[in-house]
């Protein structure tokens, strides 16, 4: 550490690889913005109504002083030089040829970089990345690029106006670059294939015959030419062979389908698009080679990822790195900022700076180029329907993703892709495969909509074409179909809460605008010649969360009653900050009074994880769990809709259990010495009885306390002030018993440590750090480890219905309204929920009608791309002024929050496209619909398919 930082310029470090990680506390005004100090203020709460008159960051927002990792210098940062170098890569624009280094000689020589890094020099110091993003950080001369875009070489220029210069000078040129014998692209396996097979029982509240949560998913025996081999079928053999068996049996019935069956084919193709996040992935860092030191700040919805791994990289160095200081920073993501290799390529900078801080960030050209991409898909389906009835009897479905050229979270995205394709429909029998291939695209990552908007914005237009077949109204075929509580999933799996999808439904056939769609489509046709009038449906159920969700939650209360939440979770715009402050406010009496987030010390409570939740088998977990600190995953980053349910689920325990061991008893005592009027008998009044009003607390008529009083009073007696708790949940909460003073319970966490009066007073469980002490479970029960085939078992419900106008002359939709229809639970914030819909809105039309990227050699990798070349939708484009939306009320008050901020795109995807079929006749299966496409339609011309996986 540098002289000018004491011990208290850092939070307590843990020790990960053998390098010590802190997080840096503020030590200057730039980064005490940075750290929420004073770029968050307490949140406006009228304890009367419970309402939230603006988030917590509303006043930097709108006064423009939020502050990013993008705006930090070293100048701004305590103890940092003040000589700021910068960086870039030079990225190879083919992929087919092998790399024959690079020529740096059209750069007048005042301009040449200061310090050149390639492969040479990170395999010399043992400079890599970690296993997740694969090998080459920096290409080797003599390899064949594995994607368009790979990093070759690190530039540093120790001054901005000759960096500036030098890097104007060198974008768009292809000589730079160099290149050897043409050798083609790469081949290599697929990144994934997952296949899930159910067979029904005679209801569908039955046992199922055969389903992946019963018996097991099917795994590919190897590949040949991208494609999967499948185990063979065998209905005596073992399971993955019966379930093969099972699906043979529902190809033959598709094949030849009895009488009074409908079976239709289609094929539909979801393209690649850039998630077009507003901060511009960078990222800046100092080794001080004198203390040992990478002092490192970031964007990233992931801190715990780069803590871990940032440190096993400096680590596995030889050059002698003891110590990681980390800045985690505010940022903006939606999937492009998590698990993404950029803040790996920005450590890696910071090695080489010569003792200077260098700063490597993209500019618009570079993220294009760079960053992580929506995976595209091409789906197959097949679908059979008792033309009677209308019923749904067998969903086929084969699916082929691009996962670009490193692996990154396309496994998973594969497997989303194939158990979200029912989409809100139950289907007795189902055969969903999924693979992602390996190619020399961009790497796509966790973009929004995750592989469910691909194949659930499918399976909603393959619906509409159903309902055309049979003449049936195409929300009354869904109503008809519709998944409801406690039937299965195509994974076999019930979900858990009730299903609401037929409710949803129930309230978009009664919307004027579906209502009256073919009365709207004569009047406006008859008033607009030349434009065609329709409007489209569209409803999807979205899981949320990934089947390993872990949290970290720290609670506190000081002698003056002031509330502290620590949190694991990022703020990346969505709010996050402000709706966990805000669950705070039923246990507490208000909101959290400061709130810090994307924490990432927790030595208060020492978990480890040691194993891959999601394929760890049972025995390991029986074997490992007898261990009080450990934990089947330690911390989940931003991501997978997890705020509201998983993360929220975090903060209410650690709120309730501050009330339920501190508050409560603090305020019985105040009672118990005169404040309620008398006496308290120890019975008279129970905790049930409580109620906050007012901001105070009272029960069974007692005199109210504020909560300082009561804060005072627990400091005073030494009782818990100060709350941290461990959440894990794998579609189903652990639980463990923890023996507290109160007696043993039973609570949905699987660590806990309390921390009693200010720190010092006597109490049950084992010292840790910052006065808390670990409360070690008795027994612990995480779900088995089978629940890992359930694929999913959260849900919440969108519909969208879409007005439209097709311009026969130009071929352009205008999307002329929009209403739309959430489920979602509990709202924690109403207006946070707004905002996500409106904007995750904004992308699903983006999707459907503007937003587009060629995968391969046209494609970004070139670095020409800019957003002169890629449509992003305007406000005229959304219906800004006009759309309008409604969210379902809770069953009751006491519904838990669900995870929405990636359900809110899908729907109106398909709702367009149908609205256009609606409009013209015709179904566009390839995605975006743009005018030339429409044009090419409304000539009666084969529209070409797009780029395929």
């Amino acid at each position: 550490m540098t002289a000018s930082l004491s011990r208290r310029d850092f939070l307590k470090c843990s020790v990960i690889a053998g390098i010590s990680v802190y997080v840096a506390a503020p030590g200057s005004a730039a980064l005490a913005a940075l750290f929420e100090e004073q770029r968050l203020r307490p949140l406006p709460w009228d304890p009367a109504s419970g309402k939230i008159r603006y988030r917590s960051d509303a006043t930097a927002k709108v006064t423009g002083e939020k502050i990013f990792s993008f705006d930090m210098r070293g100048r701004d940062l305590p103890g940092w030089p003040q000589d700021q170098s910068h960086a870039m890569l030079l990225r190879a624009t083919q992929a087919n040829r092998i790399y024959a280094g690079f020529d740096l000689s059209m750069l007048d020589p005042r301009l040449k970089p200061d310090r050149i890094v390639a492969a040479a020099d990170l395999q010399r110091d043992g400079v890599q990345f970690p296993q997740f993003y694969g090998e080459d950080m920096l290409l080797p001369e003599g390899k064949t690029p594995a994607y368009l875009g790979h990093a070759v070489a690190l530039l540093v220029w120790r001054d901005f106006p000759r960096f500036r210069a030098a890097k104007s000078a060198l974008k768009f040129r292809d000589d730079v670059v160099r290149y050897g014998e043409r050798t083609g692209p790469l081949e290599r396996d697929p990144w994934a294939a997952f296949r899930y097979v159910r067979v029904g029982g005679a209801t569908p509240y039955d046992d199922d015959a055969y389903s992946s949560l019963k018996d097991t998913p099917l795994y590919p025996l190897s590949y040949s030419k991208k494609r999967p081999q499948w185990p063979q079928a065998n209905p005596r053999g073992g399971l993955d062979a019966q379930g093969a068996s099972h699906a043979g049996d529902i190809a033959a019935a598709l094949a030849s389908p009895a009488a009074g069956k409908l079976v239709l084919e289609r094929e539909y193709f979801s393209q690649s698009i850039d998630t077009s996040a507003f901060e511009l992935d960078n990222g800046n860092a100092w080794f001080d080679a004198d203390e040992a030191t990478v002092h490192f700040v970031v964007a990233t919805q992931s801190p715990q990822e780069v803590a871990d791994e940032g440190a096993r990289v400096l680590a596995a160095s030889g050059l002698g790195v003891k110590r990681l200081v980390l800045h985690p920073c505010y940022t903006v993501g939606y999937g492009s900022k998590d698990h993404n290799p950029f803040p790996f390529y920005a450590l890696m900078a910071g090695l080489y700076g010569d003792g200077r801080p260098v700063r490597l960030a993209n500019d618009r050209y570079e993220q294009f180029q760079a960053s992580l991409k929506r995976h595209s898909f091409r789906m197959h389906y097949k679908i059979a329907v008792d033309r009677t009835s209308g019923q749904f009897e067998i969903f086929q479905g084969d699916m082929v993703g691009d996962g670009g050229g490193r692996q990154n979270f396309s496994p998973s995205v594969c497997l989303v892709a194939a158990t979200a394709a029912q989409s809100i429909y139950y289907f007795p029998r189902s055969d969903l495969a999924s693979t992602v291939i390996a190619s020399r695209a961009l790497d796509a990552g966790s973009a929004r909509g995750y592989g469910t908007l691909q194949s659930m914005g499918a399976t909603e237009m393959l619906v509409d074409e159903v309902a055309a077949e049979l003449k049936i109204d195409p929300i009354e075929l869904r109503r008809r179909n519709v998944f409801k509580t406690g039937m299965k999933n195509t994974q076999g799996a019930i979900p858990g809460g009730a299903m609401r999808a037929d409710e949803v439904l129930d309230k978009a056939a009664a919307h004027p605008l579906w209502r009256e769609r073919d009365k709207r489509k004569r009047e406006y046709e008859t008033a607009h010649p030349g434009k065609r009038y329709g409007v489209g449906f569209g409803c999807v159920q979205k899981d949320f969360g990934t089947g390993a969700e872990a949290a970290f939650v720290e609670i506190a209360l000081s002698k003056e009653g002031r509330i502290l939440l620590r949190h694991g979770a990022i703020e990346m715009g969505t709010g996050m900050a402000t709706s966990q402050a805000a669950l705070c406010a039923p246990w507490l009496g208000r909101p959290a009074d400061d709130v810090r987030t994307g924490e990432t010390e927790w030595s208060a409570l020492p978990m480890h994880a040691t194993d891959d939740p999601w394929l760890m088998r049972q025995a390991v977990q029986d074997a490992k769990q007898g261990d009080p600190s450990w934990t089947p995953n330690y911390m989940s980053p931003s991501s997978a809709s997890n705020s509201a349910y998983f993360c929220g689920h975090a903060t209410k325990e650690a709120a309730r259990l501050l009330f339920a061991e501190g508050v409560w008893a603090a305020a019985r005592a105040l009672w118990s010495e005169g404040f309620g009027g008398g006496q308290l008998s120890p019975l008279s009044v129970r905790m049930e009885e409580a109620r906050w009003v007012d901001g105070k607390l009272s029960a069974g008529g007692l005199s109210p306390l504020t909560l300082q009083q009561i804060a005072a009073k627990a400091h005073e007696l030494g009782l818990p002030t100060g709350a941290v708790v461990h959440t894990f949940n794998r579609w189903q909460w652990a639980e463990a018993d923890f023996p507290l003073q109160s007696g043993s319970q039973r609570l949905p966490l699987d660590g806990l440590a309390l921390r009693y009066g200010d720190g010092n007073a006597a109490g049950p469980g084992r010292g840790t750090a910052n006065g808390y002490r670990m409360i070690e479970r008795s027994r612990v029960y995480y779900p088995d480890t089978q629940r890992n085939n359930a694929g999913v078992v959260y849900y919440a419900t969108m519909a969208t219905i879409a007005e439209v106008a097709v311009d026969t002359a130009t071929g352009k939709v205008d999307l002329l309204n929009h209403h739309s229809i959430l489920e979602c639970g509990d709202q924690i914030v109403p207006e946070l929920v707004s905002g996500q819909m409106q904007g995750g809105l904004a992308m699903g039309i983006g999707h459907a009608l503007h937003e587009y990227l060629p995968l391969y050699e046209d494609g970004p990798g070139n670095g020409t791309w800019n957003f002169n070349r890629y449509a992003l939708p305007r406000a005229r484009d959304v219906a800004v002024w006009k759309q309008t939306s409604e969210v379902l009320p809770p069953i009751s008050d006491t519904d838990a929050p669900k995870g929405m901020a990636e359900v809110v795109m899908i729907a109106v995807v398909p709702a367009i496209v149908n609205g256009i079929a609606h409009a013209t006749g015709l179904r566009f299966r390839e995605l975006p619909v743009t005018p030339d496409k429409v044009l090419a339609a409304l000539a009666g011309e084969a529209t070409p398919k797009e780029d395929a996986a």
